[in-house]
């Protein structure tokens, strides 16, 4: 491999923020104290996180993951995604006789609790989102018969309700900001008395990441993110790049991913991952593009993130529990 000389021409934005979320951290931390406390296997219900690096360092550690209920054997743990579950998962395990470590977001819960709520008030829920996301099937989950699908503005067409009075929309965390909006006008159109959310349904991360992404991208010839393929937010930062005005933009799980055909006629790379990635593929990047003469790095910040979640209740509760006994021990209490 020739290396490139280092040129004051070439240059990387690195987005801030970027990488990990406060929901990631929390569960991909959930499924590692869960090894230390329990020992392996533990058993994990999809992908904890949509991220091929951090899944394949989990299962090295011990952790199992499974797409149904029924594959985990009778009497283990089962540890639900931060996606999100129905609630006949949550009848799936019981019947199976699981232990049950509920890591999804808190992002994501407060969808499902909005869901509950509007059900309740008899309204016809519009869920705006993906067919087939993990989310996206856990929200439904929560009121079946009160939602329905619409995945983007062009599948407005399509929606019937039973009273234009009584409609509500919701969305899935991780969608572009600017096509959800979109998405709702086109609602607003068909149904003008549409009611939103009490609060933007839109993951502060994923907004943060895009918002990062339009300000570098701007400015940059390339913009490679790093993330996996089946992560929705990391998809959308390609998509909102280039409406940024990138010439080209690429999704990479690695380094070694980067073709250095993207680098012909390029100054500036712009730099971002997604919030399932951890920041040592971004040093990996880094490193790459610094072989290849682009050691000029530039941050890139538009928000600082101090958001930070609790480990899942059921964690929590048997760590202090050991703690309580640990403690009694050594003051000669037991």
């Amino acid at each position: 491999m020739v290396t490139m000389t280092a040129s004051p021409g070439r240059r990387v934005l690195l987005a801030a923020p970027r990488g990990y979320c406060a929901g990631v951290d929390r569960a991909v931390i959930a499924v590692e104290k869960a090894l230390e406390q329990y020992g392996a296997p533990i058993y994990v219900r999809h992908e904890i996180v949509h991220n091929k690096y951090v899944v394949q360092t989990l299962e090295k550690k011990g952790a199992i993951f499974v797409e149904r209920t029924e594959e985990v054997p009778p009497g283990n743990i089962v540890m639900f995604s931060a996606h999100g579950v129905a609630p006949t998962v949550h009848a799936e395990a019981e019947k199976g006789r699981l232990a049950t470590i509920d890591a999804t977001c808190p992002l994501v819960t407060k969808v499902h609790k909005e869901a509950v709520r509007f059900a309740k008030e008899d309204f016809d829920i519009l869920l705006i989102g993906h067919e087939g996301h993990e989310e996206v099937i856990g929200t439904s989950g929560e009121a079946p018969d009160h939602i329905q699908l619409v995945d983007g503005p062009d599948d407005v067409a399509n929606v019937e309700v039973r009273d234009p009075s009584k409609v509500v929309w919701l969305s899935q965390t991780t969608l572009s900001v600017d096509e959800t909006m979109e998405t709702v006008d086109a609602i607003k159109e068909k149904f003008p008395q549409l009611i939103s959310p009490p609060s933007d349904d839109i993951c502060y991360a994923t907004q943060n990441r895009q918002v990062a992404v339009k300000e570098m991208g701007a400015e940059s010839d390339l913009v490679i993110v790093v993330g996996s393929r089946n992560s929705s937010n990391s998809k959308r930062l390609v998509e909102v790049a280039k409406l940024a005005g990138a010439r080209a933009a690429y999704l990479v799980d690695f380094a070694d991913e980067i073709d250095e055909a993207w680098l012909e006629g390029v100054t500036t790379v712009g730099l971002t991952s997604g919030a399932s990635v951890p920041d040592v593929l971004v040093e990996q990047v880094l490193e790459w593009l610094a072989q290849r003469g682009f050691e000029d790095v530039e941050i890139v910040k538009t928000a600082e993130e101090t958001i930070a979640f609790s480990l899942p209740k059921e964690l929590r509760r048997d760590l202090r529990a050991e703690a309580a006994e640990l403690m009694a021990e050594r003051t000669g209490e037991k």
